[in-house]
């Protein structure tokens, strides 16, 4: 096919595959419809990418960008075919300026690489999802990341300072937060592949702290855990991190992980607190008596890094875990108010008990970030639709307390039929004016973030929410 030919004599025979059992590898993400590509190509720094981007718009091909593949929404899926850009080869620290806190990185750069990189200068990245070992820094740029720490480091939008990317015609630019003008960083970061490709990403780093602490607090139910964390921040206290845990996923985690956690709680609180001794010192002492008047059952804090890290492993690997009760899982991602927390679980809880779908919280409380997880067994069909009404009616109940649809995950391919839910039609209509600013041919990444119609106000909810995705089976890890 001309399109191949072409790739292969800019590129190389080796950084084009087009056999069907390597298409395969890249025909999904961690959401688990299947599309495959046409090809898929695997640049090795921004002139190839350049390159790929001329030749696709020149044949009217697609072009889906993709890190690793852990995007839980569909968003490195090629559902419209096309050409995948693989990034995997593009994975270096480019430049490191350690007295100004910066680096510059590919986007196939693995997040906690470059925290590993740089290490040695007392030097840390903030964002951390949770897939922080496998996920990378252009897929966690395209989605506006967060993780545990967002709370008080804030997302990936806080961490990017200039980005490298490829327009529609092979042509690269750059955009940088100081660059005055449009705030054209802010659009790209969490634009999810659809305005350009991302070639090098800009990003600030912090310094690691003199002192770290994790607490771990064990109460009765995640109501009263969640009571807890509104207490803790409206007193004025701002830890790194507050995570909360339920019954369930504290038994799943423990069985794996071993690191002490109490499975006889109703939910356990992770409080991580860092900053100078005698700061974190006192900060650790009046958490802890502001927990035990919201009802904590037990407070105790890790006695060493190998305790800490172990609890943050569990805490990380909470959704593996649940493998042990359940062949599948189905994770939302909303967010609601952090004084709505109780509201939020309370109603989760009912959804579980009327749809029969047991369900696990583990969540960044602290923003009030829910990720319930809905365990099932996928070949039964009973199943399949109970957790499908049971995800529909969660993000309903989130947006009733006045929330949103997506914390971290972005919208990929799965939840571009649920924006009408916060979106009218006409803001709808503006986004995806802006989206043919950059793209109005709609190759890079197609039938990603808005749903049909959007571009002429036509916006319709789909009735059931992801029936599509029943039918095929998609969406369900």
């Amino acid at each position: 096919m001309e399109t191949i030919a072409r790739l292969r004599q800019a590129l190389g025979a080796d950084a084009v595959l087009s056999a069907p059992e390597d298409l395969r590898v890249y025909a999904y993400d961690a959401y688990s419809e299947e599309r495959l590509p046409l090809a898929v190509v695997l640049p090795g720094d921004a002139r190839g990418v350049a390159e790929v981007v001329r030749i696709a718009y020149e044949c009217g091909e697609p072009i889906v960008p993709r890190g690793a593949g852990t995007g839980l929404c569909g968003g490195a899926v090629p559902v419209a075919g096309g050409i995948v850009i693989s990034f995997a080869r593009m994975n270096r620290v480019l430049s490191l300026d350690v007295r100004n806190r910066r680096a510059r990185v590919q986007p196939g750069l693995i997040n906690l690489d470059l925290s590993k990189a740089v290490a040695a200068h007392a030097l840390f990245f903030g964002p951390d999802p949770s897939s922080q070992k496998i996920s990378t820094i252009g897929g966690n740029t395209g989605t506006n990341a967060g993780g545990p720490h967002a709370f008080s480091y804030g997302s990936m939008s806080n961490h990017v300072l200039g980005v490298e990317y490829v327009r529609r015609d092979g042509s690269l630019a750059y955009a940088e937060v100081d660059g005055g003008g449009y705030d054209v960083t802010g659009i790209l970061v969490g634009s999810e592949g659809t305005l350009g490709a991302i070639t090098a990403v800009d990003v600030r780093l912090l310094r690691v702290p003199p002192s770290v602490r994790v607490a771990l607090a064990a109460f009765g139910d995640v109501e009263a855990a969640s009571a807890a964390v509104s207490e803790i921040v409206g007193a004025g206290i701002m830890p790194t991190a507050l995570e909360i845990m339920d019954r369930l996923i504290v038994q799943a985690v423990e069985a794996h992980y071993h690191a002490g956690f109490p499975t006889e709680a109703g939910a356990v609180l992770l409080v991580e607190i860092a900053g100078q001794p005698d700061d974190a010192d006192a900060c650790e002492r009046t958490i802890g008596s502001i927990a035990r008047a919201c009802g904590a059952l037990s407070w105790r804090t890790a006695s060493d890094a190998a305790e800490r890290d172990a609890l943050w492993a569990s805490r990380k690997g909470a959704a593996g875990a649940l493998g042990r009760f359940a062949p599948n899982y189905y994770i939302q991602d909303a967010t609601v108010p952090r004084t709505r927390l109780p509201q939020a679980l309370h109603a989760v809880a009912e959804i579980s008990k009327t749809y029969k779908v047991p369900v696990g919280n583990v969540f960044h409380a602290g923003d009030g970030n829910l990720h319930p997880l809905l365990i099932f067994d996928r070949r039964e069909e009973a199943q399949v639709e109970a957790v499908a009404a049971a995800g529909t009616a969660i993000l309903e109940a989130c947006i009733a307390l006045g929330g949103t649809i997506s914390g971290e995950h972005g919208i990929g391919f799965e939840k571009r039929g649920t924006l009408p839910l916060v979106f009218s039609a006409q803001d709808l209509a503006a986004m995806s004016r802006l989206r043919d600013v950059f793209d109005p041919a709609r190759l890079f990444n197609p039938e990603k973030i808005f749903p049909t119609g959007a571009v002429c106000g036509e916006v319709r909810m789909p009735a059931p929410l992801r029936q599509r995705a029943v039918a095929s089976g998609s969406a369900w890890l």
